[in-house]
């Protein structure tokens, strides 16, 4: 498991699982409140998996949404909890009911469908462009969101004064 982080954007390789060569995206927003608050956290590119809504990137990962606690940070959620999550999912909770399904009925076809998204979401390219496509985060992993103050308009126009 290898990361690299800039800013609230962190890339994660995962190399011993189905999902091995993968490159994701993930975006992370941290409350006002943080570390008393979890930080919101969603995958940017899209990614076949039991607790991983595909369209939003919301994870559904307990320690994040209901069992935070200030003596965690950001790198127990990468170096742990979300390597965990790949390599453990839990098909009995599910924000992707298709991967769950799969996972419990046919375990094969459900290895291969998350490699065929790894070649086709998670190249060094398609995680770049879905890091650029400025998807909605409005349904990242938190019990509560962060609002941005980047949607705010100006007070006023400096060339006035």
């Amino acid at each position: 498991m290898k990361m690299l982080m800039s800013d609230y954007e962190v890339t994660l390789v995962n190399d011993n699982t189905p999902f091995a060569g993968g490159l994701w995206k993930i975006h992370v927003e941290l409350p006002d409140q943080y570390p008393y608050k979890s930080p919101s956290i969603g995958f940017k590119n899209r990614i076949f998996h039991p607790n991983i809504d595909e369209l939003s990137g919301s994870v559904c990962l307990d320690v994040i949404n209901q069992t935070w606690s200030p003596m965690y940070d950001m790198i127990n959620i990468f170096e742990v909890f979300l390597p965990q999550l790949l390599r453990y999912p839990n098909p009995t909770d599910p924000l992707n009911g298709e991967a769950a399904a799969l996972l419990m009925r046919e375990p094969k076809s459900y290895d291969a469908k998350v490699k065929e998204y790894v070649t086709r979401y998670a190249s060094r390219e398609a995680a770049d462009a879905a890091a650029s496509d400025g998807e909605s985060d409005d349904e990242m992993s938190s019990v509560g969101s962060y609002d941005s103050a980047d949607d705010e308009e100006p007070a006023g126009n400096m060339d006035e004064l």
